[in-house]
């Protein structure tokens, strides 16, 4: 079971159960890259694990477009895909989601450092690049669609969708390896 979002008002429903991960995914302005990593990870989650209880979220580092609605662009490409993004609203990286949340997953390396100074130190081991979990890619950083054009989103698509999977297979052993 996918525990929702509390960055998705539709989804803010009171419940005892306490999620096995907590995954927080990053970008600059929370409108492009990470809306559609929270939704594409949620429907990876759907489909492949709905025995896994995760919860999932995204924010930004910067304040720019807080309480606004993903990007048209990206929402337009992850709904062709079957990802709705319509209920997302942006916000802003909190100091408590360092604690809160076992994995800060950033775009880029960019966004990477902005957490590192934002965050404590003893925290910084949970900070790092989604793409880490799709190393077949050859790529590090997701880029940043928002000045290009719907091309741009498709690729952050293809790609988050791999490390999504990836992501997906990581957490399936971390919990094998449990006791």
């Amino acid at each position: 079971m996918t525990v929702r979002s509390s960055n998705n008002p539709l989804d803010q429903e009171v419940t005892d159960i306490t999620p096995a991960y907590k995954i927080l995914f990053v970008c600059m302005g929370n409108i492009c890259r990470s809306p559609t990593a929270e939704g594409s990870f949620r429907r990876v989650l759907q489909e492949r694990a709905p025995e896994l209880t995760v919860h999932v979220d995204s924010a930004g580092t910067h304040a720019y477009h807080v309480g606004g609605a993903p990007d048209d662009r990206a929402q337009r490409a992850a709904k062709r895909r079957g990802i709705d993004l319509s209920q997302q609203r942006a916000r802003k990286i909190r100091q408590a989601d360092f604690a809160n949340f076992d994995l800060v997953l950033a775009m880029d390396e960019l966004n990477v450092e902005l957490l590192r100074e934002a965050s404590p130190p003893e925290y910084h081991d949970r900070i790092k690049l989604f793409l880490e979990f799709a190393p077949h890619l050859g790529r590090r950083d997701v880029p940043d669609p928002y000045y290009g054009g719907m091309n741009g989103f498709e690729l952050v698509l293809d790609l988050i969708e791999d490390a999504s999977i990836g992501l997906l297979e990581q957490l399936r052993k971390t919990r094998a390896s449990q006791p």
